[in-house]
C-alpha cells in the first residue's frame, strides 16, 4: 500500500496526451466499480479534477483521511493531494480532469479571481437540486467532446467556468464573495499561488511580500481580513500537510522529509511539527496509519 518511495503523480484521464481530443482538458460519466482487490496506489495528478458522484457511493482516500462519499456529491482534487481508491463500492460519476493552462485560456482573467480556492475542500455533499444545477453545465460539455466542431475548446472551458462559479456560491462552499474583483482579494489569490508553488523553498511572509510588491504587514493584515488567518500560519500548514502526506504515504526517512520541506535538521522539523499538530512526526505516523487501515 505504501512501498513508494516517491509518491508517483499521474496524468489523470490524459489530458496532456497528443491524441486527447482537447488538449489540457477530459471529461467522462461512467460507472465506476472497484473491488476489494482492485486497490490503486497512492498517487498525486499533475491536474485539477471535479469528480460527481450521480449515484451509488465511492470510497477513497484524499491525502491522508479516508472518506466515503455517497451521492450526489462533488468531490475536488489540486495536484499536491494524494488519492487512493480503495474499499468495495460502485458508483456513477462524471470526471473532469483539466490544467492550469486550459482554464486560464489566451484571454486575460478567467472570470473567478479565487478559481483555485474551490479547491480546498475535498468531498462537499450536494443536494438533488445543485447537482441538477451542475449538471446543466455537464450536458454541454459531454456534447462538445463527442462532436469536432468549431470553438469547441471556448465552449468547454466557459463551461467549466460556469460550473466553478455556480459551485462557489453553494452555501456549503461560500466563497462568492472572493470573486469580486478587490484590490484585497487580488492579493490573497495571488499569495495563494505562490504560496503553493514555494511554500518548501519560501517559509517567511517577506519572501512574498518581496514578490508582491507589498509589505510583509499588509500582506498579513489583508490575508487575515479576508480568511481569518495570517499569511505566515497558511505557509505553515501548507508545509505541516506536505509532512503529512510524506509521513502517511511515502517510504522516506523523517530525516529525508525534513530536507524535501526546507528544514534545517530534523530535530526543528520534530519540534516544528509538534508544535502545530501536537504530535512528534513519528508519533503522527504511527497513529494515522493505525487509524486508517
Amino acid at each position: 500500500m505504501r512501498n513508494n518511495v516517491s509518491i508517483p503523480v499521474y496524468d489523470y484521464a490524459d489530458v496532456n496526451k497528443i491524441d486527447n481530443p482537447v488538449k489540457g482538458f477530459h471529461i467522462d460519466r461512467t460507472t465506476y466499480l472497484v473491488k476489494p482487490d482492485d486497490v490503486m496506489e497512492p498517487h498525486r495528478r499533475n491536474n485539477y479534477s471535479i469528480t460527481l458522484v450521480l449515484s451509488g457511493e465511492t470510497t477513497q482516500y484524499i491525502d491522508f483521511k479516508k472518506y466515503t462519499v455517497k451521492a450526489p456529491a462533488m468531490i475536488m482534487l489540486s495536484p499536491d493531494q494524494v488519492h487512493q481508491h480503495t474499499g468495495n463500492s460502485l458508483s456513477e460519476i462524471v470526471n473532469i480532469s483539466f490544467n492550469c493552462d486550459f482554464f486560464m485560456g489566451e484571454t486575460v482573467g478567467t472570470g473567478l479571481l479565487c478559481w483555485a480556492c474551490m479547491f480546498e475542500r475535498s468531498v462537499i455533499e450536494l443536494t438533488d437540486e445543485q447537482l441538477r444545477e451542475l449538471m446543466s453545465f455537464v450536458r454541454p460539455m459531454l456534447r462538445e467532446m463527442e462532436n469536432n466542431l468549431p470553438l469547441r475548446e471556448m465552449i468547454l472551458r466557459n463551461q467549466l467556468k460556469s460550473l466553478l462559479t455556480a459551485s462557489s456560491r453553494f452555501p456549503q462552499i461560500d466563497i462568492a464573495s472572493m470573486q469580486t474583483d478587490t484590490l484585497p482579494n487580488r492579493i490573497v489569490r495571488q499569495f495563494n499561488e505562490l504560496s503553493d508553488l514555494h511554500y518548501k523553498d519560501k517559509t517567511q511572509v517577506a519572501q512574498y511580500a518581496d514578490m508582491m510588491f507589498v509589505t510583509p504587514g499588509h500582506l498579513n493584515d489583508t490575508i487575515k481580513s479576508a480568511l481569518g488567518k495570517t499569511a505566515k500560519q497558511i505557509i505553515d500548514e501548507k508545509r505541516i500537510m506536505e509532512a503529512k502526506r510524506l509521513l502517511y504515504w511515502g517510504d522516506v526517512s523523517i530525516k529525508e522529509i525534513a530536507w524535501q520541506l526546507n528544514f534545517e535538521d530534523d530535530g526543528y522539523f520534530n519540534r516544528f511539527f509538534k508544535k502545530h499538530t501536537g504530535f512528534t512526526p513519528a508519533g503522527f505516523q504511527k497513529g494515522a496509519r493505525e487509524k486508517y487501515n
